[in-house]
């Protein structure tokens, strides 16, 4: 059911087939938004899907040409797609490496320099990213690296774009959803790492019943997504807000010595 007095935007959204991105776009067509599904497949059948794999130009461009025609205008874009790789960064191919910043940093930067001639002032630009965007992990560092770079693009588009459009970046902790489950996990090892690789993993997932309810972060979101004055770059986690507090007080190599003691899947 919709709800009532809202304005009604028209927000394109990437990753919305399954997930935080799912439960945005069905939260925001509650409210009585467009949504516009951008994907490579539509399994909950939404009303205002686009087909689009954000790793090929000329999908993104045919896309944007669509929602020109359709729509007219971009009141609010959200880069939410996003794609996982674990295991050692020394075994890792990289065909594998690319793929992960193809969709997590060139798709980001392709979709958003199409959606930008049709935002207005006052539009909003909404990037998803990662609390590993912050933190490093062992066994985690393409996926860390590929954060990282989107996060930084976005804080670096939030001054180009200032004060015409109002560009946010989001890192939420981990969240309750499948996006573990369909993250590509490399068990290749060696002598070097013996069975640290796969302990490291099992550490991460062991936490899953203790993720953040998908709920709470779409409540979150929603509610940063909302504001008129925005902050550059938020965390969503109690528990990372207080780790990056504490990152003020606390050298690097100190931070860096306690993760690889906890997840760098050493014997205890």
């Amino acid at each position: 059911m919709k709800r009532k007095n809202v304005m009604q935007k028209i927000i394109v959204l990437t990753g919305g087939s399954s997930g935080l991105g799912q439960a945005l776009l069905q939260e925001w067509e509650q409210q009585g938004h467009i949504v516009i599904h951008l994907s490579r497949t539509n399994p909950q059948q939404t009303k205002h899907f686009v087909p689009c794999d954000v790793t090929k130009l000329d999908q993104i461009q045919q896309a944007f040409a669509m929602i020109q025609a359709q729509y007219g205008k971009i009141d609010i874009l959200v880069n939410n797609a996003g794609y996982g790789i674990s295991g050692a960064m020394e075994l890792i191919e990289p065909q594998k490496m690319e793929n992960v910043f193809q969709v997590n940093v060139f798709g980001q930067y392709a979709i958003t320099q199409q959606a930008l001639p049709l935002m207005q002032k006052g539009g909003k630009i909404v990037n998803i990213a990662s609390v590993c965007a912050i933190f490093p992990l062992c066994f985690r560092g393409i996926y860390c690296a590929s954060k990282s770079a989107q996060a930084m693009m976005s804080l670096s588009l939030r001054m180009e774009l200032n004060p015409d459009i109002d560009v946010v970046t989001i890192c939420p902790a981990d969240i309750k959803t499948n996006f573990t489950k369909h993250r590509v996990k490399e068990m290749k090892t060696n002598e070097r790492y013996g069975n640290r690789i796969e302990k490291a993993m099992m550490t991460v997932d062991a936490k899953e019943d203790k993720r953040m309810p998908v709920s709470k972060a779409v409540a979150k979101i929603d509610k940063i997504v909302k504001k008129k004055k925005t902050k550059p770059l938020y965390i969503i986690g109690t528990k990372m807000k207080v780790l990056a507090f504490l990152m003020r007080f606390f050298p690097l190599g100190f931070l860096l010595y306690w993760t690889e003691k906890l997840y760098g899947g050493h014997t205890k």
